[in-house]
Formats: C-alpha cells, sequence, structure tokens
C-alpha cells in the first residue's frame, strides 16, 4: 500500500521515469545488495535522463531543421574543403556561447545546408535553441507581421532563439527594407548562422 502511494505521489510530481524505474527497482532483488544512496542515485539518474530527453526532442522540434544531420555522419573524406577540426569547434557550441556568428561559404551542392542544419543539431543537443530559416521566407514573415500588428510578437520570438540558421542568405541583392530587417533581427540577443552561397551559382 505504501509502495502505491509512493509510485502515486511521484507521478503526480510529474516523474514518471523515477516511479517507472522504482517500479523495476522492486522487481530486481538483487539491487538490494546496493546501498540506499546507490539505489537513489539511480532513480535520480533515469528522470534526469527522461527530462534532458525531452527538453532535446523539443528544441529539435522548435529547430525544424530542413535535413535530419548530425555531425558524426558528415563524410571528411569527399573533397570539399572542410576544415574538420573547425567543424568539431563548432560542434562543441563554445561560440554560442561567445555570441559569435558563423558564416558558411561555398558552391552550390557541397553540403552546406546539412552542414548548418548539423551544428544545429549538436546545438539542440547542448541545450541551445535553434531555428532553420531560409532568407526569402523570414524577410517575408517579417514583413507580415510589421503589416499585421505581430512584430514586437515575432522579434520576441526570434530573441529567444540561440542559433538562428539563415539558409540562401544573399543569393539576390537585398532591399532597403529587408536589410533594415536584417538589423533589427540582429540587435536581437540570439547567434546568427549565415548560410551563405555566392551570388550566380545556382
Amino acid at each position: 500500500m505504501l509502495t502505491q502511494q509512493t509510485l502515486d505521489k511521484l507521478y503526480d510530481m510529474k516523474l514518471p521515469a523515477m516511479a517507472e524505474a522504482f517500479t523495476q527497482q522492486l522487481g530486481q532483488p538483487d539491487l538490494g545488495e546496493l546501498s540506499f544512496e546507490d539505489r537513489f542515485a539511480m532513480l535520480v539518474d533515469r528522470q534526469w535522463t527522461f527530462k534532458e530527453d525531452r527538453r532535446m526532442t523539443r528544441l529539435l522540434r522548435i529547430a525544424k531543421l530542413k535535413d535530419s544531420a548530425c555531425i558524426e555522419n558528415i563524410d571528411f573524406r569527399t573533397p570539399r574543403s572542410l576544415d574538420k577540426s573547425l567543424v568539431i569547434r563548432l560542434s562543441a557550441s563554445d561560440w554560442i556561447k561567445k555570441a559569435q556568428n558563423a558564416i558558411i561559404l561555398g558552391p552550390t551542392g557541397v553540403g552546406k545546408t546539412y552542414l548548418a542544419c548539423a551544428i544545429a543539431n549538436c546545438a539542440c543537443r547542448n541545450g541551445y535553441s535553434a531555428m532553420y530559416k531560409r532568407a526569402p521566407r523570414l524577410y517575408q514573415e517579417i514583413a507580415i507581421a510589421r503589416a499585421d500588428g505581430s512584430y514586437p510578437k515575432l522579434m520576441n520570438k526570434l530573441s529567444k532563439i540561440k542559433v538562428l540558421i539563415i539558409d540562401d542568405f544573399c543569393i539576390t541583392p537585398m532591399s532597403d527594407p529587408e536589410r533594415r530587417d536584417l538589423l533589427e533581427v540582429r540587435r536581437s540577443p540570439i547567434n546568427l548562422f549565415h548560410h551563405h552561397r555566392h551570388p550566380g551559382s545556382g
């Protein structure tokens, strides 16, 4: 009876992983040889892992990355002039802590979008929020927000994003309104990940 009450309280406190781990421990008599501290640590570890997994899933859902990319799957053997050590440093997300920008340059088809999304994926795994936007779409959303009065709400949303990927950046000349809009985005406390293709590269 006391065990069920404990489980009910764990679920009421929104600690489902800890409750499940507790139930599993009850069914494993061998764990009785462990100290209370060790068994309790196992319960806490299960709940912490559950919470971190949910957080990462939420961050990846918000990011809406174009590619399901990850650093581990990047092929550095293909001759694309990729600096492996630089990519690894970017995947560590220290540049985000320092509020630095990253710019990827290169011709069409070398995998810039994949690389940008892979680094953003690492950012999410490291606990940072990210978002993928094509430049034309971003400018369109800002223009619509200015027109319908939702501009402050949009800027507030962008201000909470730590890594903003801007794909297809500067493939065509920017208009004056687009320059001003980009300046406003840059004034928000976020990091910009500029994904750039050379004009005329296709």
